[in-house]
């Protein structure tokens, strides 16, 4: 797990990328931003409420989710107790940090996006 305070590594080339496929490739993930979003929006939260208020992922992808922005150093894992085994899942000061890229990503979707019509609906 990389310790929230060190640099994440970059492993590109092209200093006016680099820090974008840095960001893209620890967020970029279908789940990521949504995932840091409900955290920074609820503050700590256990494995089903995240899962409960992630509409549409598995409890495979989560876990999955969840022990890769661990291994970022943007989440941690807390054990609540034991008997019965209860998570919890915060966000480090690294991940808070991405508030500002979380809440321009939700206002750039509310600027750009529109609901489905009925016929492209039935379509998919």
């Amino acid at each position: 797990m990389t310790d929230a305070s060190e640099p994440l590594e970059v492993w590109c080339a092209g200093e006016e990328w680099c820090p974008i496929t840095t960001t893209a490739s620890v967020i970029g993930k279908k789940w990521h931003p949504v995932l840091v979003h409900r955290l920074l929006e609820h503050g700590p939260s256990g494995f089903n409420e995240l899962k409960e208020s992630v509409d549409g992922i598995s409890s495979k992808v989560l876990s999955d989710s969840l022990e890769d922005l661990q291994e970022h150093g943007l989440v941690d894992r807390e054990v609540i107790s034991e008997q019965p085994f209860r998570v919890q899942y915060s966000l480090t000061e690294r991940g808070s940090s991405l508030e500002a890229v979380i809440d321009a990503m939700a206002e750039w979707g509310k600027a750009h996006l529109t609901e489905p019509s009925d016929d492209a609906a039935q379509q998919a």
